[in-house]
């Protein structure tokens, strides 16, 4: 007996496949694979037969005559290409949704460029190798280098940002939220652009400075780059003046904290005819949490309480105050260890270090009971101050919203690993910081519009393939079947959303 593969006719028209084992008296059919009524059907059913009589041979369950010998291995059907395409044609629907493949010129390069760094946090050199594992075609090195210099010119960065900003759907007026980092740079030696500054990461390597724009949700507006020595508070005036004029939005309010708020900045701001919400510690107790206190003696403020007066320097400022249970007890906590340091240094047990609340004379040392009980007081307080006539509680959750920007801070930092950077001329650092830029809205549209992490959806997405079979000669294209719920987000990634919107 001999297993095999045969067609036959069907009443239909059809072309039948089966798999049958030969016998002396005609043939006993083990399985039907199915009827087809074009060839490229008909091969892959074939290819499936002769799959099938492979695995029952091997699993023994096809007998044969010992004198017959097994027919020969057919090998499986090859495939000719694999791609990521699930991913892979996601992230470019995104792209073109947020209009950056018009506002890159429709710049392919740029493009898998920017969405390989999304992938995979890597150099562009390397995303050579990164899209070749997508599976998709991709460009030599010695044309990504001459691209960089038009991907670092002003009008590249403005047409970017203009694309996020149309996006973000800001109108004649916007909240912004801006702040700054630092990214090291792989050299030891200071240029005109890279050099040695204050360092988030207390680098003593040169440098760069980044400021970052974005609107209320932390989706990307703008990037600047600036010299690495460069003060942070006098970043923020020129990167939303540029901002500004190259967008025609007619007025803004800048959300920062008191880092880059200086009071010079605040004058700015209110001479451009902008406005502000700023973040503060107290140094004092002020006014309405003195007189609250007093109207409720040994008492703690219920939690999120919120007082307010107008700034006493500053006609039409208010200055806003909120109280946190948990701001408090945090608070209370370290108050209570630098007391008690301070305590040991006054009575000769430790040594007698830095400690606010140690006041050394030439007599003697002691512990500052006065400031330990203001600072017992202000625990649990924070200030905010502002120029918009607002309701407190929406001044200051628009200054909360600043932890948006630090996640977006974190994405490209991290997920798409703009730090450090290798390249040594300004021009290709700022075209470094552009294809980051892009990326950076990618990422920020899909975990706005999915609730994912873009690290879960890259790593989730790239499990579903799509490939080419070869079938006796006809190319014929296959995919991972797409679970509902998969689906389902991948159509809330390709949908636009617009961004959420505080109101007054």
């Amino acid at each position: 007996m001999s297993p095999h593969v045969r067609q036959v006719k069907t009443a239909s028209g059809a072309t039948a496949v089966q798999v049958v084992v030969s016998r002396k008296r005609g043939h006993r059919v083990v399985e039907h694979m199915g009827s087809a009524h074009d060839p490229v059907t008909l091969a892959l059913l074939r290819a499936a037969g002769e799959q099938r009589v492979e695995a029952l041979r091997l699993q023994d369950q096809l007998p044969w005559e010992p004198s017959t010998p097994a027919p020969p291995t057919r090998g499986a059907v090859p495939i000719t290409s694999c791609r990521l395409g699930v991913l892979w044609d996601t992230l470019n629907q995104v792209w073109a949704l947020l209009g950056l493949d018009q506002a890159s010129g429709h710049d392919r390069v740029f493009r898998k460029v920017a969405l390989a760094r999304v992938i995979e946090a890597t150099s562009k050199l390397d995303a050579i190798r990164v899209l070749g594992d997508v599976g998709v075609p991709s460009f030599s090195y010695a044309t990504l280098k001459r691209r960089l210099p038009g991907w670092a010119s002003p009008g590249f960065g403005d047409a970017l940002s203009g694309a996020c900003a149309a996006r973000a759907a800001l109108g004649p007026a916007a909240l912004v939220l801006y702040d700054v980092t630092t990214l090291a740079t792989a050299s030891d030696k200071e240029d005109d652009f890279r050099k040695v500054g204050y360092s988030k990461i207390r680098s003593v390597d040169p440098q760069v400075t980044v400021g970052l724009l974005t609107d209320q949700t932390g989706f990307p507006l703008m990037v600047e780059a600036f010299e690495g020595n460069k003060a942070e508070k006098t970043t923020m005036i020129p990167v939303v003046e540029r901002f500004v004029r190259a967008h025609g939005i007619a007025g803004v309010t800048v959300v920062a904290d008191a880092g880059m708020m200086s009071a010079a900045n605040m004058d700015k701001v209110v001479d451009l005819g902008w406005t502000f919400i700023v973040g503060s510690r107290l140094a004092d107790v002020p006014a309405p949490v003195r007189a609250w206190d007093q109207a409720h003696p040994d008492e703690a403020p219920p939690n999120g309480l919120v007082l307010h007066q107008p700034d006493p320097d500053h006609q039409g400022w208010t200055l806003v105050y909120q109280y946190r249970a948990k701001r408090a007890a945090r608070g209370l906590r370290g108050i209570d260890a630098q007391v008690a340091r301070a305590e040991q240094a006054v009575a000769g047990k430790t040594p007698i270090k830095r400690n606010r609340f140690v006041v050394v004379s030439r007599a003697d040392a002691r512990v500052n009971r006065e400031l330990e009980a203001k600072a017992r007081q202000l625990a649990g307080w924070r200030s905010y101050l502002t120029n918009l006539d607002a309701e407190p509680g929406w001044v200051i959750d628009r200054y909360h919203d600043l932890w948006r920007i630090e996640h977006a801070f974190r994405i490209s930092k991290h997920d798409l690993d703009a730090n450090p950077v290798y390249h040594r001329l300004e021009t290709s650092i700022k075209a470094h910081l552009n294809v980051v830029f892009a990326g950076l809205a990618v990422a920020r549209h899909i975990e706005a519009a999915t609730g994912w992490s873009i690290d879960r959806f890259v790593k989730t997405m790239r499990h579903y393939k799509t490939i080419t079979l070869d079938v006796a000669g006809h190319a014929v294209a296959a995919q991972d079947p797409i679970p509902d719920d998969i689906r389902a987000i991948l159509t809330l990634a390709t949908q636009p959303k617009p961004p959420e919107k505080g109101t007054k």
